[in-house]
């Protein structure tokens, strides 16, 4: 490691630098700093550095020393980005503990942490901005010829650009153009998310006064339906703070015509605006609202155990107020001229906080997640590091900004996988980073859930976290009435139609008939999870992947899940040539299929990665269901967060036996989470909610937990499991994955690996095994678990000797073609 220097030193002095490259090496490279940008270089600034032969990459100052490397002739460094660091000394300090922690390089970290826009390298590919008009008479000539050369060609690399101009180095001119906003990363545009907007309409002051008012509606006298919209305005005015367009049209029949007409008269005056995708109250606007007495109590709760604990669980069941406790405790924060992370696990199925939180704070608040472009990724990063927002809302991602005095984090709904990152490195967990990166700036952390993970609750029981706990639905409103209804009865009894139950078909039929909606939760999407021979049995399967395609009727196609491979249904069976295929099984597509025939007259929608996955779909489909242009919401897991509708007051769990059922030690856990957080989206808002959970096992006791809302029970029984067979929370999981696409090479390499980490470790070694899938895009996969104890083992020792392990294999020729990914507390 380069010692540390002061940056602006202005003599002759040779400086090295040490760098962190975005690319997973196990060392950061460092490079020889030209005497003309001595006083430029610092720690936390990017620099332009050539790494390999000819590639070019943004590089991270993470030392400054006059050490030239003993092993290596340093290169120099090329250019100097930034005039001010973008990278604080807290975010290095961060980013080298996630790679300690998870087992991984800390160029994968920075990758990570930092927008593309910050990171150009030679093969980064760029493309203009569409959404941005551009005056090309402001650009300068090498801008210019940028701009041209993207309209001839719609995507160039960095590479492509330094050709075009004739220049090694474009980063400082292509840095420039994302400033101005005029092109963006060809990655980040396909998948952008859009705000929901709606054009608001005020009447032009000039007819606030009565004599104007009354001589306009004289000259509307030729235009009786623009007279009939403008009285419609006046009537809406007087009871609603904001009149949408939408408004106008729907209450007098008004075509866009008519509004369109008064709009160019000036009549009307008509401004687009950003709105809430969901449901809230209308009070929420002004920001003013006062806590019950359990939310104050709560609240002073919270506030005295952050007196000696830096950690606080809030265990508060569905809709008792939680987020109105964190807004007090917000408000605190920025009164003590402090900065507030409140970290969600899906963005886009909770903007309501964000219109909510922005009615609160206004200006103060910004937002952050990896659906917005990279100008704007990029923008509200500098907006953090120049202290111009006091309040981020965010999903994991958000852990990386630049902060400058962090007092406190919310970490709203702890228990939700969301928070853990799978693929690639880093694989952390943002609700354990959010802790280590609080204690960094000595601020406080709060917890919430209505369903907290185990690791949490235990370490609230334990102590080494204050807990909180709120019983009560905010309002006094009722738990929905939960009924388990037997599959194998109804069958039996030939009462189910198709997928659902008679129960169920009754309630969906008594909300229908009362305009109330209805959401149905099916794990599964696509049409059929499988198509099978019944002559031979054979069932077609992913030529990457070990898992059977699935059928989804909207493309005619066979789907991998996995890889996203896709293939004709074939309509003879390819092994055996009979014509007697069938469909098993079901998911969204075919519940949304059956009910069209079942409930011809209800107005069906579904929500699920097939039909959310265009610019605006998800945002088209929450619009309709609060405008109660749907009737029956069916969906995945995405149904389970987020969700605040006043008339959804009736729940399905279509077939409950996938999440009991599923192999693995947290199954009951998760599904208690899900079956609650589900059932939690019903009766909101004064109506008593009913929830109809249709599987094949009635007396499964997690179900009999759900009804009870019986969380201690289900905690006490599984952590008596946990202890005998050592899992967590008593326990430390270390998995490592071995992938090879030859499976002869990878049982020997996996076998190797086990063997010589038995040497070090004994039984806590366990496997290799062969996971659930155990082949995903032609790599076979190998998993060996390591259980470590909390107490008598030192982690930091024992993953320094997996480290080892691992770089020791990785020198033998055993290890050609194979990778190691190693995954931290990887549930």
């Amino acid at each position: 490691m380069l010692e540390f220097a002061p940056s602006n030193t202005s003599d002759r002095k040779t400086l090295f630098i040490e760098v962190i490259l975005p690319l997973a090496i196990a060392k950061n490279y460092t490079y020889r700093v030209p005497f003309e940008m001595n006083d430029a270089v610092a720690i936390g600034k990017r620099v332009v550095v050539q790494f390999g032969k000819s590639k070019l990459y943004t590089a991270i100052v993470a030392a400054i020393g006059t050490q030239a490397p003993e092993k290596y002739e340093a290169k120099y460094i090329l250019e100097v980005l930034d005039e001010q660091p973008i990278v604080t000394p807290y975010q290095l300090q961060l980013w080298q503990w996630i790679a300690e922690y998870y087992m991984c390089n800390v160029g994968e970290v920075m990758n990570a942490a930092l927008p593309a826009a910050l990171k150009l390298a030679s093969e980064t590919k760029i493309v203009l901005n569409k959404d941005f008009l551009i005056d090309r008479a402001t650009l300068h000539d090498k801008e210019f010829l940028i701009a041209e050369a993207l309209d001839l060609q719609p995507e160039l690399t960095v590479s492509d650009i330094a050709k075009l101009l004739g220049q090694k180095t474009v980063m400082p001119i292509l840095k420039g153009m994302f400033e101005k906003n005029i092109i963006n990363i060809s990655e980040e545009v396909s998948d952008r998310y859009k705000p929901r907007k709606r054009t608001f309409i005020t009447l032009n002051p000039v007819y606030h006064n009565q004599d104007n008012l009354r001589e306009l509606f004289s000259i509307l006298e030729r235009a009786p339906k623009q007279a009939d919209a403008l009285l419609t305005y006046m009537k809406l005015a007087r009871h609603q703070k904001a009149v949408s367009k939408n408004d106008i049209a729907e209450e007098s029949g008004a075509g866009p015509a008519v509004i369109k007409a008064l709009i160019e008269k000036e009549i009307f005056f008509a401004e687009e605006k950003s709105v809430s995708r969901l449901h809230y109250e209308q009070e929420n606007d002004t920001g003013i609202f006062d806590l019950s007495e359990l939310q104050q109590n709560a609240l002073n709760d919270i506030q005295r155990q952050f007196e000696d604990k830096d950690t606080v669980l809030l265990y508060g069941v569905t809709s008792s107020g939680k987020t109105q406790i964190y807004v007090r405790l917000i408000e605190e924060m920025i009164n003590s001229g402090r900065q507030v992370l409140y970290l969600l696990p899906e963005i886009a199925l909770t903007t309501h906080i964000i219109e909510r939180l922005r009615a609160y704070f206004g200006s103060n608040i910004g937002v952050y997640h990896s659906k917005f472009n990279d100008n704007e990724r990029a923008e509200v990063w500098q907006k953090v590091l120049n202290g111009d927002y006091r309040v981020i809302l965010g999903a994991r991602s958000s852990v990386f900004l630049p902060f400058d005095d962090l007092g406190l984090i919310i970490v709203d709904e702890e228990h939700e996988t969301s928070y853990k990152q799978f693929d690639p490195a880093p694989r952390y967990n943002a609700r354990d980073v959010a802790i280590y990166l609080s204690a960094m700036y000595k601020g406080k952390v709060l917890l919430g859930s209505a369903t907290p993970s185990f690791e949490s609750y235990f370490n609230a029981r334990v102590h080494k976290y204050g807990l909180t706990e709120l019983v009560q639905r905010y309002g006094g409103v009722e738990l929905p009435d939960i009924e388990v209804v037997s599959i194998a009865e109804e069958t039996k009894q030939k009462t189910i139609q198709s997928h659902f139950t008679g129960v169920l078909m009754k309630d969906m039929r008594q909300a229908i008939e009362n305009k109330e909606q209805v959401i149905l939760f099916q794990n599964r999407r696509g049409y059929a999870p499988l198509l099978m021979c019944r002559t031979c049995a054979h069932t077609p399967k992913c030529i990457n992947c070990d898992v059977s395609l699935t059928y989804h009727k909207s493309s005619g196609k066979l789907h991998c899940h996995y890889c996203g491979y896709k293939e004709d249904s074939p309509s003879i069976c390819p092994a055996c040539g009979s014509t007697h295929l069938e469909y098993k099984g079901f998911g969204t597509e075919k519940i949304e299929d059956d009910l069209s025939l079942l409930l011809p007259d209800a107005r069906l929608a579904r929500m699920d990665m097939d039909t959310t996955r265009s610019r605006n779909a998800l945002q088209n489909i929450l619009n309709n269901l609060e405008e109660k242009k749907i009737d029956i919401l069916v969906g995945t897991q995405m149904v389970a967060k987020g969700l605040d509708f006043a008339d959804v007051t009736v729940i399905g769990i279509i077939n409950a036996d996938s999440l009991l059922k599923f192999p693995d030690y947290r199954a009951n856990e998760r599904s208690y989470q899900l079956l609650s957080q589900v059932s939690g989206r019903a009766g909101r808002r004064g109506k008593r909610g009913k929830v109809v959970i249709q599987t094949y096992d009635t007396g499964h006791r997690v179900l009999r937990q759900v009804i009870e809302n019986n969380y201690h029970d289900l905690y006490f029984t599984e952590m008596e499991e946990r202890r005998s067979f050592k899992y967590p929370p008593y326990y430390r999981i270390i998995n490592l994955d071995i992938k090879h696409k030859d499976p002869d090479a990878l049982y020997n390499q996996s076998i190797y690996l086990a063997n010589e980490l038995r040497k070090q470790f004994g039984d806590r070694v366990i496997g290799p095994e062969a996971p659930l899938v155990s082949r995903i895009r032609n790599y076979y996969i190998k998993t060996i678990m390591l259980k470590f104890e909390k107490d008598g083992i030192s982690i930091n020792k024992a993953k320094a000797v997996i480290r080892d392990v691992i770089m020791q294999f990785q020198t033998t020729k055993l290890s050609k073609g194979g990778i190691v990914q190693p995954d931290v507390d990887p549930y």
